[in-house]
Parts: structure tokens; sequence; C-alpha cells
């Protein structure tokens, strides 16, 4: 499969563009789109999914390659330069997590808006980015899992032949993709129900904590922090533990969300004119 939807772009010899690329692209502007949406229809203008995202996703990209960075060391370590060679891969989906809530936080203590508000706006749009973000991983041919030898489980969606190996393996990007989509759809039909902020937030750490947990068990490409460690179980146990905490706050009333009197919300006019 190749990799790339243009090679050679504008006759420039190397200047090509892949496919990941274009996926993740559409992944985030679908993501923010329904993040908006769904603000718009709370009571709040457009402009608080749209003033966060010009700084969530470039500060999410640069955290998930220093992440990956971190982890493989000793290869980026041998030539430094390859650390910003971004375009040759080593993205790592916990990295730009980490970064896109610690940008939310900033973002919410400088415009002194709700931060578990604009978390249940962020998160199911998340979610909706890493399903289609995964179908990068299908055309690159990486985040596969253990090698499949029975001929009789050799078929997708049970498994992908990844051509550089001559080789079936399980498809645990499609695993993740789909499990994924099923939490999605339980998170829009909950939102639909609570009346407490934060919610979004407790069923992404726990839920998306819990299928990564799983399904990191049979990857064949994880980062280790020590042998027979997997850094994404790891962190993934710390995110469940953490959305479970939060969640009891929630639930107990210890944590909740400020009344908003500022610029994002929609006025009297503004939401008329969304009813009619």
């Amino acid at each position: 499969m190749d990799r790339f939807i243009i090679h050679n772009l504008f006759g420039i010899e190397g200047f090509n563009i892949a496919w990941y690329g274009v996926i993740i692209g559409c992944g985030m502007i679908l993501a923010t789109a329904v993040a908006a949406w769904r603000a718009k229809k709370a009571g709040y203008k457009t402009d608080v999914i749209i003033d966060f995202v010009l700084f969530a996703i470039p500060i999410a990209i640069i955290c998930a390659r220093i992440y990956y960075v971190i982890f493989e060391w000793d290869y980026y370590s041998q030539d430094l330069m390859s650390v910003f060679a971004i375009r040759e891969g080593g993205l790592a989906i916990y990295g730009g997590v980490i970064g896109g809530i610690a940008t939310a936080i900033g973002f919410c203590k400088v415009h002194k808006f709700p931060i578990l508000k604009l978390m249940d706006f962020a998160m199911p749009s998340l979610l909706l980015g890493q399903i289609i973000g995964r179908w990068g991983n299908f055309v690159n041919q990486e985040a596969y899992g253990n090698r499949i030898t029975n001929p009789d489980l050799q078929f997708f969606p049970y498994g992908v032949y990844i051509d550089d190996l001559q080789e079936w393996h399980q498809a645990t990007f499609f695993y993740e993709s789909f499990a994924n989509l099923i939490l999605f759809i339980l998170m829009m039909l909950l939102a639909r129900k609570v009346s407490k902020d934060g919610w979004m937030l407790v069923m992404y750490l726990t839920g998306y904590g819990a299928i990564r947990f799983v399904i990191e068990g049979f990857r064949a490409d994880s980062l280790y922090l020590m042998p027979g460690v997997r850094v994404s179980q790891l962190l993934s146990a710390v995110l469940m533990g953490i959305g479970i905490g939060i969640g009891w706050g929630i639930y107990s009333g210890r944590l909740r969300s400020r009344e908003y009197h500022g610029s994002y919300l929609l006025n009297s006019d503004e939401k008329s004119g969304e009813a009619q």
C-alpha cells in the first residue's frame, strides 16, 4: 500500500503528502466541528473551542513527539537532529493527550472558563479524532499486534497483512478504533442525560484507559519503561485511577463548575438566532 496520496507535489522531489497526515487532519477538523457544535448547543460561542484548539493542537503535537523521543532516547541520542524529523514518524497519543489537557488547564485559567465544562466539550471530540486517526496506522502498516500463524485467522479485521514482514499480525489499530467508537457513542448518549460537568472527562480517562490497557498487551511495537513494563499500560492504569478519583469528586459534590458569565456565553440575540 502506498503511504502517499501525492508524490513530488509541485514537482519538488521528495515533497510528498502522506495519507497519515490527511487522515489525522480530517480527524482534527471533524473533532473540532463536533466540539464547537456541542458548545453552541449548550449556550456558548464556538469561539471557545476555536480559541482553545489553536493552542491545543500544536502543543499536543509537540508533546506527542517529546513523549515518543523520551522513551526511544537510545535511538535519538545517536542523531539529535533526527528528533526534529517528525515527517519520518514518531508520535505517541498519550503525549498528545497530556499536552492537550495541560493546555486546557492553562486556557481555562487565563479565560476563567470552567475546566470541567471545557473537558466535557473536548473529550468526546478527542476520542473521535483518535477513532479516525488510527486508520492512519493502517495505511502506514504500524501499531499492529502479535503474529498470526493460524491460516484460519488470517483475515481482516482480526488481522492485517504487513508487507514489509510478509506476515499476518493482529489488527490492533482496528481493535482500538472500534472500541473507541463504542465508547464515543456511549459518551454522546450520556452527555444528554447528566447534569453535572466533568462526566465526559471521567468516561474518557477510565474508558479509554481500560481500552488502551487491554489492547496494548497485544501490540508488537510498544514503548517499554523497563523489560516487561509497557509505558502505555502503566499510564493507562494511572489515568483510570485519576478518572475514578475525579468521578468520586463530582459525585460527592467536591468537584463542580463555577458559574461562568464571561465573553464566551451566547447573548440573547445570538440564542434567538440559533433557535430560528
